[in-house]
């Protein structure tokens, strides 16, 4: 089976389309892990995409990752309360050093989303190390991001990376979609991602989503006071000042970035694309 990793940005985005047109092999589908976090416009960019495509396009969810992660749950092996579901939110450790949470948004949300899936497609109840690959999953991951590329965790799926084959950059890829008559895509990421640059920041203040990261930030903060194992104060922020009194730098340069290259170091090619 081919499936493509739809995380509906710019470049995943554009390799769906480009199989649509005939210039890279068709996949059998495609699978969007859907956070239940994504800004409004990526879900109607989403609705647009699909609009222009003729194989399907699975949405799965594990829940939503905003109020997962705005939970306390007890250890059952330490009895211990702590916070199940992490983003790796920015924290200022008590001696004023500044740390970084642990982060599973990424493996539970998007990668263990998207495996559940391809083994519901395959009819299978679990992979087996022994089998061979059984399932090649195309990454829009693009030829400036060369860092991102990541084997899958599962022998029996096979990352396959066509942007990185064509040597196309994100530009390429903004310039593919421009000259064949399609809109910009949106910025794919979670609203309260902390990996976003301040340019990001900037739009979200502008949006409708702002209150409700303001408000999961400050709750992120109660939670971590009664946390028995975190030690500091978490933030959205790399500043590790509180979101809402943030003065963000716009940057000057033509092309704007999104994430903060940090985003790239840490991520396994399944966010943000």
């Amino acid at each position: 089976m081919r499936i493509l990793s739809l995380g509906a940005g710019v470049q995943s985005s554009t390799l769906a389309l480009m199989a649509e047109h005939g210039e890279i092999e068709m996949p059998d589908c495609a699978i969007f892990a859907d956070t239940q976090s994504e800004p409004n416009e990526v879900m109607e960019w989403l609705d647009f995409l699909e609009s222009k495509l003729s194989y399907p396009v699975h949405r799965v969810t594990k829940g939503s990752l905003y109020k997962d992660s705005l939970v306390l749950r007890k250890s059952s092996k330490t009895a211990k309360l702590c916070m199940a579901t992490k983003i790796p939110a920015y924290v200022k450790n008590p001696d004023g050093s500044r740390g970084l949470f642990g982060r599973k948004c990424t493996a539970n949300y998007k990668v263990a989303a998207i495996e559940k899936k391809v083994k519901e497609l395959l009819g299978i109840k679990r992979f087996n190390k022994k089998n061979t690959v059984v399932c090649e999953q195309l990454i829009g991951i693009s030829a400036d991001e060369p860092d991102r590329e990541k084997p899958s965790r599962r022998s029996e799926i096979k990352n396959v990376y066509p942007l990185l084959d064509l040597r196309m950059t994100r530009q390429d890829c903004l310039d593919w979609m421009k000259n064949k008559g399609y809109p910009v895509p949106p910025k794919s990421s979670c609203t309260f991602c902390p990996f976003h640059s301040d340019d990001m920041w900037i739009e979200l203040r502008d949006s409708e989503e702002w209150s409700a990261i303001v408000e999961f930030e400050r709750e992120l903060q109660r939670l971590a006071a009664v946390d028995d194992v975190i030690r500091g104060i978490p933030f959205l922020h790399p500043s590790l000042i509180p979101i809402d009194q943030v003065i963000f730098k716009q940057r000057q340069k033509k092309h704007k970035l999104h994430q903060l290259n940090m985003f790239r170091n840490e991520c396994t090619g399944m966010c943000g694309v």
